[in-house]
């Protein structure tokens, strides 16, 4: 077994009188893939962005590489450290990039922000080159890309600080499904070539069986079944694993039998 780069441990956060995360625990190996699966609602994202530090728990621990993540930060050092830890990919990528900014001066902030006094056009290079655009991408603005394209460039924005997790928040779900293919291709040969982890966030069960070796599965807030992602999908153990699989549309489908076993459950 890996090296845990990422260690959740009862992680609760509540707004009003909604639970949103309810005692989450889950462990994340050194190159390592987990998805995080349900529906809207679910606690999904809360436990990504409490994860990346979009937001504070109420109550439980985050561990990267074996440093607890929490509390105020300190200084401007520390802030930018904490961010190169863990990275974050949002579902979409227009309105995670600055429209008047080229992805060459995207890259080269990013790179100044957290490495300065260092001459960052061999690495601006290579990130374009490592997410498959070449450098006639450089002086594009956002506007002038197509929607994978703008996801390739916030994924070489967040892998320019060399992070240990990269979460990657329903990163493919505004693609067209060719362009998915094309994405979660380039992110399985990123994880084999640095070996960063990754936390997926996702409804798409498809997503889940393609890129995950493990998956926990969230309900109101809590994980109610987790495992390695062939186990859970194949022979999922919990109702609503059941049901989440069984509302994906397929041949001989009853939507109004679903509606029912959700309102059932």
């Amino acid at each position: 077994m890996s090296e845990a780069v990422l260690e959740v441990t009862g992680l609760c956060r509540t707004f009003g009188t909604v639970r949103a995360v309810d005692d989450v625990s889950f462990t994340l190996p050194a190159g390592g893939s987990l998805g995080i699966v349900g529906e809207s609602g679910s606690g999904k994202t809360t436990t990504a962005r409490i994860i990346v530090g979009l937001e504070q728990a109420d109550a439980g621990r985050v561990t990267v590489q074996g440093r607890v993540r929490g509390g105020r930060v300190r200084g401007r050092a520390e802030r930018l450290a904490r961010a190169r830890e863990v990275q974050m990919v949002f579902q979409d990528p227009y309105l995670s990039l600055d429209p008047r900014t080229s992805v060459e001066a995207v890259l080269r902030e990013t790179l100044r922000l957290h490495f300065p006094g260092i001459d960052h056009e061999a690495r601006i290079r290579e990130l374009l080159d490592q997410v498959g655009l070449g450098t006639r991408a450089a002086e594009a603005l956002p506007r002038q890309l197509s929607g994978g394209q703008r996801q390739r460039v916030a994924i070489a924005r967040a892998l320019a600080v060399q992070p240990a997790v990269l979460v990657l928040d329903e990163a493919v779900a505004a693609l067209d499904v060719s362009v998915q293919a094309q994405v979660l291709n380039l992110l399985a040969d990123i994880r084999e070539r640095t070996g960063v982890g990754y936390l997926f966030i996702t409804h798409d069960l498809g997503v889940v069986r393609c890129v995950t070796d493990d998956v926990i599965v969230m309900r109101h807030g809590a994980v109610v079944e987790s495992g390695p992602t062939a186990q859970v999908l194949d022979s999922p153990q919990h109702a609503y694993t059941r049901l989440l699989l069984e509302s994906v549309p397929r041949p001989g489908w009853d939507p109004d039998r679903i509606a029912a076993a959700r309102r059932a459950l």
